[in-house]
C-alpha cells in the first residue's frame, strides 16, 4: 500500500517494524474502522501516517487521521502518552539540535460549548491574579496548515518533537522570505504557499501543498518551479506574530462566534485548518502556563459536529489497568463525521443500568471532531447488559459506586498486561514492548516489569522470538535504563491512581523521589492541587507499589532529578536567576552538561544558541572569535568560564 518513496520515509523514521501489518492498515483505511488493529498496530499506523503527512506524502487525509485513527486511540486509552505529546515532524538532512523554546501543539475544540468552557477557565485564572475578566482581550488568527518551524534570527528549525528539531536554515539561503514585516527572528511560524499560486502554477508538479513545502526543505537542488515560487514570494515563512487577526472581548467573540470563524479563516490566501484563539495578557499567559502538550492560554477551533440515531447490538465489557471494567456499546455501523462508527463508550455500568443500555437500545450518538463518539441520550431503552464476571480472568466483579471492578489484580491477564505495557509507553525511551510483545511475554509466564528486566536473549528466543528481535529487545531494555529520563516520568510509569505525569512532576517539585513513600496525607494536602481524598488514595497506592518500585529502581535508571521549588526559591536572588545562558566551547571545570544542570538548578534558563534574548554567553576554550563578536553585536554579555564561576560564587 506504500509507494517506494513512502517506504523510504518510514524507514528513515525507524518505523519499518510496523510494516508487517500493512494489510490490516489497508482494511482499516478502506472501512474507516480500526477494530482489526491491535493497540500496537494502531499506534504504529498513527506514527507512520504522521511521518508521511509531515514529509509531504500522506497516506490518509488529515480528517481520517484525526477522526478515525487518533480518535480510536483516545477511545481505547484516553491518557495514552501519544495523545499528550507533540506529534513529531520527520528529521531532514541537517543538524538536530535542542529548540530555543519548546514548540507545543494546540488544544483543539470542535463546538462553541468547548470554547465557552475554555473562556470560563481563562476568566477564573484572571481573577486569581486580580485581573478584571471583562477587560481581557482575545485574539483570533487563521490556523495555518503549513510546515511548522522556528526562526531564532540565526537559524531556522523544524518543530521536530517539540523539544529537538532539524536545522533547515538553508531554506532562507535559497531565498525564502519572511511574511509580514520581513524580519528574521520572530519565533514560531509555518512555511506556506499561496493557494492561488499553487493551483495555477504547482498543482501539476506536486500532489499537494504540503508535498511542495516538504520539497523546499529536503531537496538538495530545488526544481525550477519551487525556485520560482520562492522568488515570487508565493512561498514564505509566516511568523504567527504577523498573522492578521481579530481582537475583542469574550462577550463579543462568543456572541459573533460563527461569523468570526468564517471571517478570520479567509483572511489569508493559504491553506488553513480552523482558527486559533488566545488571550493576549502576558501576565495571565505566564500564570496559566502549559501542559506538556499545549499552552493553556490558547485553543484551536475546528467545526465538526454530527448526530444520529443508532441501534445498540450489545455491550462489551473491557478490563482496564486499574481493574475497572468499562462498558463499550457495539453499534450498527453508522457513518458520522466522515467515519464509520461501530462502537461508543457508555462511561460506566451505572449509566448502563440506569438508562437501560443493552441489545436493541436506540440511542442518539454525537461525534465532534476527533472526540470519541458520545451517547447523548437513550431514545428507546432495553434490558441493560451487565456482566457478572471479569471478561479477562472470570473473577466475580464488585460494585464501587457506579463502577464495576475486578478485584483479582494479581492474576487478571488484562490488568497485568496493561500495567506492563503502560510502564514502557510512559517511559517513552524504549521501543518494541507494545501489546503483542507484552501478550507473548505474559503467555510465557512473565507477569511483571521487573521480570521483563531479568530476561536474557536466550530465554526470549526460547519463548519464540527470533534471534534479531530478541537481541533488539535486550538492547531496548538497556537503552531504557541508560538514556536520561525525568524522575517524574519514571514515577508516572508505575500507573499510580490519580498520579498522572502532571501530578508526578508537581509532587517531585516538593519532595525527592525516594522520600515520597514516607509522606503523610497532610504533607500531600499542603501541595497545591492535591485534595484530601486524592491524598489518601495516593498514600495507600505508594504503600502498595513500594516493593515493586524499589526492585525496578535498583536496576539503575539514569534519572534526571526534578529541582525542588524550595531550592529554586533560595536562588531567586542569585546572579543567574531568570537569566538566559548559553554555554559554548570546552570547559575545564567540568562538562558543559554539568554546568547546564547547575545553572538550571540556580534558576537560569539554558539555551542552545545565542539570540537577542540571551543574557550571558559563557565561553570555554576553542571558541571562534566570530561567534563571540556576533554575540556582542546582539548585546549579549560574554563571560569566560572563570568569570562565570566567580560570578555564581559571590
Amino acid at each position: 500500500m506504500f509507494s517506494p518513496s513512502q517506504l523510504e520515509i518510514i524507514k528513515q523514521a525507524d518505523l519499518d517494524q510496523y510494516l508487517a501489518d500493512q494489510e490490516l492498515f489497508e482494511k482499516a483505511i478502506q472501512n474507516k474502522n480500526c477494530d482489526l488493529l491491535s493497540d500496537h498496530s494502531l499506534l504504529g499506523f498513527l506514527q507512520i501516517a504522521n511521518a508521511l503527512y509531515r514529509a509531504g506524502e500522506p497516506v490518509i487525509s488529515d480528517d481520517l487521521y484525526d477522526h478515525v485513527f487518533l480518535a480510536e486511540l483516545k477511545k481505547r486509552h484516553p491518557e495514552h502518552p501519544y495523545l499528550q505529546t507533540v506529534e513529531p515532524e520527520p528529521a531532514f538532512t541537517g543538524k538536530t539540535v535542542k529548540l530555543p523554546v519548546q514548540m507545543l501543539s494546540t488544544e483543539k475544540a470542535y463546538n462553541l460549548e468547548s470554547i465557552e468552557k475554555w473562556v470560563e477557565k481563562i476568566e477564573k485564572a484572571a481573577s486569581e491574579i486580580e485581573l478584571n475578566p471583562e477587560k481581557l482581550v482575545y485574539r483570533i488568527t487563521p490556523k495555518l496548515d503549513g510546515y511548522a518551524a522556528y526562526d531564532d534570527g540565526e537559524h531556522l528549525y523544524t518543530r521536530g518533537d517539540g523539544r529537538k528539531g532539524t536545522d533547515i536554515t538553508r531554506v532562507f539561503e535559497r531565498g525564502l522570505t519572511v511574511a509580514g514585516n520581513g524580519k528574521r527572528g520572530q519565533g514560531a511560524g509555518e512555511i506556506v504557499v499561496s493557494k492561488t499560486y499553487f493551483k495555477k502554477n504547482l498543482a501539476q508538479y506536486f500532489d499537494n501543498a504540503r508535498n511542495f513545502q516538504a520539497s523546499i526543505i529536503k531537496e538538495k537542488d530545488l526544481n525550477e518551479h519551487a525556485l520560482a515560487a520562492i522568488k515570487t514570494k508565493a512561498a514564505v515563512f509566516y511568523p504567527f506574530s504577523q498573522l492578521p487577526a481579530w481582537e475583542g472581548s469574550a462577550k463579543q467573540m462568543l456572541a459573533e462566534f460563527d461569523d468570526l470563524v468564517k471571517k478570520v479563516s479567509t483572511m489569508v490566501d493559504y491553506d488553513v485548518d480552523g482558527v486559533v484563539i488566545e488571550v493576549t495578557d502576558e501576565s495571565l499567559k505566564q500564570h496559566l502556563g502549559a501542559t506538556r502538550h499545549h499552552h493553556r492560554w490558547q485553543i484551536a477551533f475546528k467545526s465538526n459536529l454530527e448526530s444520529a440515531e443508532v441501534k445498540v447490538l450489545k455491550v462489551i465489557p473491557q478490563t482496564s489497568r486499574s481493574g475497572r471494567v468499562n462498558p463499550v456499546a457495539e453499534l450498527e455501523p453508522t457513518r458520522l463525521s466522515g467515519a464509520l462508527i461501530s462502537r461508543a463508550t457508555a462511561h460506566h455500568y451505572g449509566m448502563v443500568k440506569e438508562l437501560g443500555i443493552g441489545p436493541g437500545t436506540i440511542i442518539e450518538l454525537t461525534r465532534s471532531g476527533m472526540v470519541i463518539p458520545k451517547i447523548e441520550r437513550v431514545i428507546i431503552p432495553s434490558e441493560p447488559q451487565i456482566p457478572d464476571v471479569c471478561p479477562s480472568c472470570g473473577h466475580e466483579l464488585i460494585w464501587e459506586g457506579d463502577y464495576l471492578y475486578c478485584p483479582n489484580s494479581a492474576y487478571c491477564p488484562a490488568q497485568i498486561e496493561h500495567i506492563m505495557e503502560h510502564f514502557f509507553k510512559t517511559l517513552g525511551n524504549v521501543d518494541g514492548f507494545g501489546r503483542k510483545t507484552i501478550e507473548k511475554l505474559h503467555a510465557a509466564g512473565v507477569s511483571s516489569v521487573y521480570e521483563i528486566y531479568q530476561l536474557t536473549q536466550e530465554r526470549l528466543e526460547d519463548m519464540g522470538f527470533g534471534e534479531k528481535t530478541s537481541r533488539n529487545l535486550m538492547n531496548q531494555l538497556i537503552r531504557s535504563r541508560t538514556e536520561p529520563i525525568e524522575d517524574w516520568r519514571f514515577l508516572g510509569a508505575f500507573g499510580i491512581y490519580r498520579m498522572g505525569l502532571g501530578n508526578c512532576e508537581r509532587l517531585l517539585q516538593h519532595h525527592h523521589l525516594l522520600d515520597i513513600f514516607s509522606l503523610t496525607v497532610d504533607e500531600i494536602i499542603e501541595i497545591e492541587g492535591f485534595a484530601e481524598k486524592t491524598a489518601v488514595v495516593i498514600v495507600e497506592s505508594f504503600r502498595n507499589i513500594k516493593e515493586d518500585f524499589f526492585k525496578i529502581y535498583n536496576l539503575g535508571f539514569n534519572l534526571i532529578a526534578t529541582p525542588l521549588l524550595s531550592e529554586q526559591a533560595e536562588n531567586q536572588a542569585g546572579p543567574v536567576w531568570g537569566k538566559v545562558i548559553v554555554f559554548t566551547g570546552t570547559m575545564k571545570h567540568g562538562t558543559r552538561e554539568k554546568m547546564k544542570k547547575q545553572a538550571k538548578k540556580m534558576g537560569a534558563k539554558v539555551a542552545s544558541s545565542v539570540t537577542g534574548k540571551t543574557d550571558y554567553l559563557v565561553a570555554g576554550e576553542k571558541v571562534g572569535e566570530a561567534k563571540i563578536r556576533a554575540a556582542k553585536e546582539k548585546g549579549v554579555t560574554v563571560l569566560t568560564e572563570d568569570q562565570y564561576i566567580e560570578m555564581i560564587a559571590d
